[in-house]
């Protein structure tokens, strides 16, 4: 693909990437066959051919409307396009750069940004975040069902944090909503690894993924820096790992490096936290795990792998094959490379196409009539779980 960008963008570190990855593209049109929103809207705009096209325009000509907003808004940043294409197109690094450059070309309706604004005072901050699910509790009755069953409950903490010292430690992180909405993850999470005699240190904090896929990058760069400071020290006392329950947060906290490159105090911090990110599923691989539990294996489970881990981390199957080798019997799920329609702020921001993709994903995960779903996402889990009867978990509470 040829660009034709004026010579100062093209010199900007951002130029030089987006003409890179533009130029990868060969037009081919794989990614609309397994991108969700082209399968449901059918328009090539709402695929990622057409919003490469899109977002190339409106680099060349530094200029956009509305409806280029519209439709870069809608993709849900799945990444399964990155999974299809043959020819290894960064799509979600090149989507970033447009999403950018549109907020600035750009004015939103009033009514999104209060959402956005709204979202981003909230989610990030668990003492907001817990009084304004307290709020919304309290106003289900006068809802529609609808609406009341996707308002998550404040779940209290359950069982207390373990307290056992082992030489081995990590830090994991307790995350925003998870920490508010099911905080029984991470310390069914520091359970399983205080089992396996490691330490879980809480590492407080929200990634910086809700402000960044909202294009508000210095919010996102404060973000990491606070992140930094707090954990460093226990990085320095020796911690091997900064462990992830929630996949959502994976690839942002992966790519701290990559964001604070130019910053000259915390580049370096930024690497070196990046290195030592682990997705869950990715650290008890390399642990001593139990036989199989007898147990185990009369549960039938329907497990739902979230887009960051399949699709963002490349773990495609990887949670799959350690439930099967502990005994757990898993059903067959048709599409299930295909989004749930939570994507963060998605649910929130596009709810339409969001409950489209729910319903989608519910019909083929409740197809062989498990017994239970399970995830690896909070985001994920509190989508499905508005949506259905079934109880809805993480996976590592089945281990624990």
């Amino acid at each position: 693909m040829q660009t034709f960008f004026n010579p100062s963008f093209k010199a900007s570190p951002e130029g030089q990437e987006a003409d890179k990855i533009l130029r990868s593209c060969v037009h081919c049109g794989f990614c609309n066959a397994t991108c969700p929103t082209y399968q449901l809207l059918g328009d090539e705009r709402d695929g990622p051919r057409g919003r490469i096209y899109l977002i190339k325009e409106m680099l060349e000509s530094n200029s956009a409307s509305r409806e280029t907003q519209l439709h870069l808004d809608r993709c849900l940043t799945c990444r399964a396009c990155e999974t299809t294409c043959p020819s290894g197109v960064q799509y979600n690094r090149l989507l970033e750069i447009g999403r950018e450059a549109v907020e600035t070309l750009v004015e939103r309706p009033l009514k999104e940004r209060i959402q956005r604004e709204a979202l981003l005072s909230t989610v990030p901050e668990p003492a907001r975040f817990r009084l304004l699910l307290k709020l919304g509790n309290l106003a289900k009755p006068l809802l529609p069902a609808g609406y009341s069953k996707s308002i998550p409950a404040v779940e209290p903490p359950g069982p207390a944090w373990p307290t056992t010292t082992h030489p081995r430690k990590v830090l994991l992180l307790t995350g925003c909503a998870q920490s508010v909405t099911a905080p029984r993850i991470n310390r069914a999470a520091a359970r399983v690894l205080d089992r396996l005699g490691v330490q879980a240190l809480p590492a407080d904090g929200c990634c910086g993924a809700l402000s960044h896929h909202l294009s508000k990058q210095e919010r996102t760069l404060e973000t990491i820096r606070r992140n930094i400071d707090a954990w460093w020290l226990e990085i320095e006392r020796g911690a091997e790992a900064l462990v992830l329950t929630a996949s959502g947060c994976a690839p942002t906290v992966m790519d701290y490096g990559h964001f604070m490159r130019q910053d000259p105090d915390y580049a370096q911090k930024a690497q070196t936290v990046s290195s030592m990110a682990r997705d869950l599923s990715s650290f008890m691989e390399n642990e001593d795990l139990p036989v199989p539990d007898s147990a185990a294996g009369g549960m039938k489970i329907a497990y739902h792998s979230p887009c960051t881990l399949q699709h963002g981390l490349k773990r495609a199957g990887r949670v799959e094959a350690l439930l099967k080798k502990l005994g757990f019997q898993l059903t067959p799920v048709r599409d299930a490379h295909l989004c749930c329609g939570s994507a963060g702020s998605y649910s929130v921001l596009q709810k339409h196409l969001s409950r489209q993709l729910l319903q989608r994903k519910l019909a083929n995960l409740e197809h062989d009539q498990p017994e239970l779903i399970a995830t690896a996402n909070i985001g994920c889990l509190l989508h499905l779980q508005g949506g259905t009867d079934l109880p809805v978990k993480h996976w590592i509470e089945l281990l624990d």
